[in-house]
């Protein structure tokens, strides 16, 4: 068993489809009309085959208040790894990628944690201590 797609609510799929692809390097996997939204999934330039990314619309009513009380409380609704978290972190910062938690030491990682603009914190991870 594998994970095929895992997916992030987004406020807006335009905007959500510019920050992953053009801030975040992801590329488009599927783009599919459905209606007033599209099935939109992201996968990483390093693995086009693997997971995919569904930049999923916020509409159903549960979403806004799951997505506030985890962005009240600092809490990450994805987690992407990183090979140097402090080039990538200086990239980001570079191109107006505002940071809730800039790089740190936490364990065996280091990590840091984004806004994607569209609802939710991101965690950026780095392994070292493997």
């Amino acid at each position: 068993m594998r994970i095929y797609i895992t997916s992030v609510f987004v406020d807006d799929q335009a905007k959500a489809l510019d920050f992953y692809t053009n801030k975040l390097g992801f590329e488009v996997k599927h783009d599919i009309p459905m209606g007033e939204h599209r099935w939109l999934t992201v996968v990483s330039e390093e693995q086009p085959g693997g997971t995919e990314l569904l930049l999923e619309p916020s509409e159903h009513p549960a979403v806004k208040p799951y997505k506030n009380a985890l962005v009240a409380d600092g809490i990450p609704v994805a987690s992407f790894q990183v090979d140097d978290l402090d080039a990538e972190s200086e990239r980001l910062a570079a191109i107006g990628v505002e940071f809730s938690v800039k790089p740190m030491d936490a364990g065996p990682v280091r990590m840091a944690v984004i806004d994607d603009t569209c609802g939710n914190l991101i965690q950026l991870v780095q392994m070292v201590g493997r």
